[in-house]
């Protein structure tokens, strides 16, 4: 009854078992779904050092993307890495071979594809035991290395031919001054064989450039040299996969060392390592390459025999240039072949930053265009400015003209009084120095009579030349009090010929104001000469005109009130509006102008009712500190 029981739970289990291997293993699956209907294509990749080792590591990489963008089968691509090409001192290749045996041994791929000279040799080597029927493509292999005695029909060859002699030569061109040229390459046996063929193709040089040898030296030794090299030396960069002590460097690990500490360019004819270390100049076509030996490959497994296909060793191709080490070392562009190109250059500012700075300089324009346009009004506005100030100056010189028009009986009369004096005095001093015997006491006072009335006219002409004067507007420090006792003493006959009675209470203290005092003394007269003429007008037994002037806060205050009927309520808001006049022949324009003087000096004008009667204006002005 158990063994019933258990039956079904292992079937269970083989079910998991079976859904599990379906989930994780769908390419498995489909492989050997392919399989069964002989649709699968087995690929074996033979490496000559490692699948990391450059440069053979990126023409592998490459030929494998090739199969599998352009191979119409599923392919299942299998590598092996021959491990005894990196030692300086290769052991026995036999464990290796029975490896490979056991692997494929009743189940051979359909080609197999070796990278590099050490990988074809091994397989031509082992053919016979490996893959005795197998078509190869012996690919990555320099022409001089092509073991053409072994070679068989079902062998396919995309080999490469280095010259050295083009690398050099595009050495010295880019770098005329050169005088030394430090080789690093490494001590396996086949870098040992490049060394020496390297050496030979060089000879024509003779004694141009000094070549030294780095491959005796374990490579720390080489990246202390290479960091204090000499002016006028370069680096070239052969190969470096084992060094003197034996050390193995896979990738480019060994030339980016060797990049970050020399203080010399480096170039070299390798293809997969331009770009980031290297200058430039002609090297090796990696894609070309990989083209030839997937297209051999495809036309192989599609049952094309491989003694129909036939390739010409590949070239150099055209130089090419790694922009940031020509910009490192300041190699001039004009010194590269005519036909070369120039890789990884740096887009300018104006390549990175089109838009931006379209849009940057659109906005300046605009902003230039903006700002011209408001300097040219603002221009115009002071230009209108300066004239409105010049009409305003006139107009008010010919308000001060009819203001002093106004004036004419008071200035007659302060001018008719000293000038009478002088003349009577002048008489009684002639009558005087007739007499036998003169009083010359009295004559010394007459003569200081006569200068003291001399002075008060002069006095009244000096107050009438001031306020008459046509100048421009002047800003200095004004005592107001003084200025407003100098437009009462203007008008004090008038007042007394009105039978007005003109007050003035000056402040105890000094009010300084900033401004123009002609100006200020116009002001003052306006209002004083409206007040008289509304006083005058009044049907009124009491005729007065106050004048004061006092300090509030940090302003100076000027009030003129007067006994008249006042201002009428609706005329309050206008009586400074130009043209506003309650008189039959007035212009309306003395306290509009009075107002614009005020404003003019930051000051404010205001008119009001008293309780009491009559009107008062007051004059603020800020203090100077």
């Amino acid at each position: 009854m158990a063994s019933g029981r258990s039956r079904p739970v292992v079937a269970a289990w083989f079910g998991l078992g079976l859904l599990l291997a379906a989930c994780i293993l769908p390419g498995a699956a489909g492989a050997v779904e392919r399989s069964a209907r002989g649709e699968l294509k087995r690929v074996l990749i033979l490496h000559s050092f490692g699948r990391e080792f450059r440069p053979w590591s990126e023409y592998a990489r490459s030929i494998k993307a090739g199969l599998e963008q352009q191979s119409p089968w599923p392919l299942d691509i299998q590598e092996h890495a021959l491990l005894t090409a990196r030692f300086n001192n290769p052991g026995p290749e036999a464990p290796f071979v029975e490896y490979l045996h056991s692997l494929y041994q009743g189940a051979p791929p359909d080609i197999v594809l070796s990278i590099g000279a050490p990988a074809a040799r091994f397989a031509q080597r082992y053919r016979g035991e490996l893959f005795p029927d197998t078509p190869m493509v012996l690919a990555v292999v320099e022409e001089r290395l092509v073991n053409r005695v072994d070679l068989t029909d079902n062998d396919v060859v995309v080999s490469v031919r280095n010259d050295f002699m083009v690398v050099f030569d595009n050495i010295l061109r880019v770098l005329p001054e050169t005088k030394t040229v430090a080789m690093v390459i490494g001590a396996s046996p086949l870098e040992q064989f490049w060394i020496d063929e390297v050496k030979r193709e060089l000879k024509p040089l003779g004694n141009r450039v000094d070549l030294v040898w780095y491959a005796d030296l374990p490579f720390e030794e080489i990246l202390k040299r290479a960091a204090e090299l000499p002016p006028h030396t370069v680096l070239f960069w052969g190969l470096m996969t084992v060094d003197a002590a034996g050390i193995i460097y896979e990738s480019d690990i060994a030339l980016r060392s060797l990049h970050a500490v020399a203080n010399a360019p480096i170039f070299s004819y390798q293809d997969p390592f331009f770009g980031g270390s290297t200058v430039g100049g002609p090297m090796q076509l990696t894609a070309e390459t990989s083209r030839k030996t997937v297209d051999a490959a495809v036309r192989i497994l599609g049952g094309e025999k491989p003694t129909a296909i036939k390739y010409e060793p590949i070239e150099f191709g055209a130089p090419k240039y790694d922009w940031r080490e020509l910009q490192r070392w300041g190699i001039s562009e004009r010194k590269l072949p005519a036909n070369s190109e120039i890789l990884f250059r740096e887009p300018t500012v104006w390549e990175r930053n089109r838009w931006q700075i379209l849009l940057i300089a659109a906005i300046i324009l605009v902003q230039t265009g903006l700002i011209s346009g408001l300097l040219h009004e603002r221009q115009r506005r002071r230009a209108a400015e300066v004239e409105a100030r010049q009409r305003f100056a006139e107009l008010a010189h010919a308000n001060r003209y009819a203001a002093v028009g106004e004036l004419t009986t008071s200035i007659a009369h302060e001018l008719n009084q000293p000038l009478g004096a002088i003349l009577t005095n002048t008489e009684t001093a002639e009558l005087m120095l007739n007499a036998s015997s003169p009083d010359i006491d009295e004559v010394r006072q007459i003569l200081a009579d006569i200068r003291r009335d001399d002075h008060r006219a002069s006095e009244v002409i000096r107050r009438l030349r001031s306020v008459l004067k046509k100048r421009p507007f002047e800003i200095e420090e004004v005592e107001l009090n003084d200025t407003v006792r100098e437009a009462i003493g203007l008008v004090r006959a008038v007042a007394d010929g009105r039978s007005i009675m003109l007050t003035y209470v000056p402040a105890f203290a000094y009010l300084h104001v900033k401004g123009d005092p002609v100006q200020l003394q116009q002001v003052v007269l306006n209002v004083i000469i409206n007040a008289m003429d509304a006083v005058s007008d009044a049907d009124t037994k009491k005729r007065e005109v106050s004048v004061s002037t006092l300090r509030a806060g940090n302003q100076a205050e000027i009030k003129v009130a007067d006994t008249g009927p006042g201002i009428a309520a609706g005329d309050l808001a206008n009586v400074f509006n130009p043209f506003f006049t309650t008189k039959p022949q007035g212009m309306g324009m003395g306290l509009a102008i009075a107002k614009t003087i005020v404003e003019a000096h930051h000051g404010t004008i205001a008119a009001e009712n008293q309780p009491s009667g009559g009107a008062l204006f007051t004059i603020r002005l800020p203090i100077v500190r």
